[in-house]
């Protein structure tokens, strides 16, 4: 792998929206794929990783998932605005008091996305989805 992959929920309308605004605004330097739509064996996750929150691979590390993929993610920033704006949301939320408390608040939202700006009926995740547990 010669670059990182962000892996989100294509099935999603309101995790779609989220990437395509990663893409259009932040253009991080990682590619940012549906799951459904990757060899998720060669990224080294499995369906269920990928189902219970957004992943983001890289070379020579462990996956990372949710609050910490997302800051992971926003370090890859490009340009001015990946310097003054989109790499220091990522180290603070990378941080692990902050992460910590940010895992609530993804959980909450993928269990309520279908409720969000842009999400849909099919959004919803059913009862004892991945999402829906715990990490």
């Amino acid at each position: 792998m010669h670059r990182p992959t962000f892996v989100f929920d294509g099935d999603c309308a309101f995790c779609s929206s989220c990437a395509r605004f990663i893409e259009n605004r932040i253009k991080p330097a990682a590619h940012v794929v549906a799951w459904q739509f990757t060899d998720l064996d060669a990224l080294g996750l499995t369906e269920e990783q990928a189902g219970a929150a957004v992943q983001y691979v890289t070379a020579g590390r462990a996956p990372t998932a949710g609050p910490v993929a997302i800051a992971d993610l926003l370090r890859t920033a490009p340009g001015l605005a990946g310097r003054l704006l989109w790499r220091p949301a990522g180290a603070v939320l990378g941080l692990r008091p902050v992460s910590a408390l940010a895992w609530p608040v993804y959980r909450w939202v993928a269990r309520n996305r279908h409720r969000m700006p842009g999400g849909t009926a099919a959004c919803a995740l059913p009862p004892g989805h991945p999402a829906r547990a715990g990490h």
